[in-house]
């Protein structure tokens, strides 16, 4: 943790003024790049306000207007990933808009509020005692409520079985799972509540294992997403991040499925580059392998047509209510394509048959104290 209750050396100090230096700064960049959903008149009435991380218990962040700033909880920025301080930061600039381009005069979570949460793509509830992002999404909160997520838990636990043919039976089970889950909200058409969650790490260039893994989740775990602005407290400067939006069971698991296949990556590099005579780019060769392995043992699992009638065509059909969420909320997109590389087709062999057996296991579950602190 950050705070202590025994002196903090000279050194502690300087390095915690550095980086909170760097999360205001962070913080200043997010405010100007989420202006550029905003017509060009409303940008120039919102004027740029001083940032300030303070020490505050009773809420998460709050707008000062006579004082045209708005101010973080110093520890919660801390302590929490950056997109859950994003998500505070717009929320707050949502009372910003509010009051100085629809110039309101009414209560702060009134319809202009609102109204300003809808232009600014903010999220109207994250303030006061709220849950953040991170703390609602994250695997260990499975409730007794999420009913698909404590069965999916229990095959995935199975998976750990030493028994190759009972592992693969459990994960087999779990996807199945999943697809009718799935097929059951795309034939409801009821509302749906939609989330939006940092998958990785922003930076200011990924590699390549990054965007085929980023498309497996969208092909086969019923996510959308896409490669967003997002700042980089190492380098200070603004990157990208790859976000993922769903439903909150959905974007669990392939957040799960996201941790699960880089630490699997991880563990099998080292053990095959012991002699550490490859190097990076031979990794990123080693993990596509892996990746394409996976993605095609997920899709060689055909599923059988359920007793409702439907196949796997439906499977792949898009959600008609998760697509108008997406649309609302990045208006304007633009696709771009990576340069061809050269790689090693031995090394990236060996990683495909290391994917095309693995098994997803160990449970959704991680340590109590799990959280990506920005101070790390």
């Amino acid at each position: 943790m950050i705070f202590s209750m025994s002196p903090m050396k000279p050194s502690e100090i300087r390095l915690q003024e550095d980086l909170e230096r760097r999360i205001i700064h962070g913080i200043a960049c997010e405010w100007e790049n989420a202006l550029w959903v905003l017509s060009s008149n409303d940008r120039l009435q919102m004027k740029q306000p001083l940032f300030n991380l303070g020490t505050i218990k009773s809420r998460l962040g709050y707008w000062s207007g006579p004082k045209n700033e708005i101010t973080i909880s110093r520890a919660f920025a801390l302590n929490y990933p950056w997109d859950d301080v994003r998500d505070v930061l717009y929320h707050e600039m949502a009372h910003q808009y509010a009051e100085q381009v629809l110039k309101s005069s009414e209560t702060p979570h009134g319809p202009d509020f609102l109204k300003a949460c809808h232009r600014l793509r903010a999220n109207p509830k994250a303030s006061g005692h709220y849950k953040p992002l991170h703390d609602r999404i994250h695997i260990r909160s499975i409730s007794k409520q999420d009913r698909i997520l404590l069965r999916v838990k229990k095959l995935m636990s199975l998976a750990k079985s030493t028994n190759r043919h009972e592992a693969e039976s459990a994960m087999t089970k779990a996807h199945e799972l999943m697809r009718k889950y799935n097929i059951n909200l795309l034939r409801k058409m009821s509302h749906r509540n939609f989330v939006s969650m940092f998958i990785g790490s922003p930076a200011l260039r990924h590699h390549r294992e990054e965007y085929h893994l980023a498309n497996l989740l969208q092909k086969y775990y019923f996510v959308q997403g896409l490669w967003v602005s997002s700042y980089v407290l190492t380098k200070e400067k603004m990157g990208r991040v790859f976000e993922i939006s769903g439903v909150p069971e959905n974007v669990k698991i392939a957040s799960y499925v996201y941790d699960f296949v880089k630490n699997t990556i991880d563990r099998h590099w080292r053990d095959y580059n012991r002699q550490k005579t490859l190097n990076r780019y031979r990794k990123t060769d080693f993990a596509v392998g892996l990746i394409e392995g996976f993605s095609n043992k997920l899709s060689a699992k055909k599923p059988k047509s359920s007793h409702m009638g439907m196949t796997t065509a439906l499977i792949t059909m898009e959600d008609p209510m998760l697509k108008t969420y997406m649309a609302h909320k990045y208006p304007r997109t633009r696709t771009f394509q990576r340069s061809a590389s050269s790689q090693d087709d031995q090394v990236l062999k060996h990683g495909y048959d290391i994917g095309k057996d693995l098994v997803l296991s160990k449970g959704l579950e991680v340590k109590k104290n799990s959280h990506k602190f920005l101070a790390e």
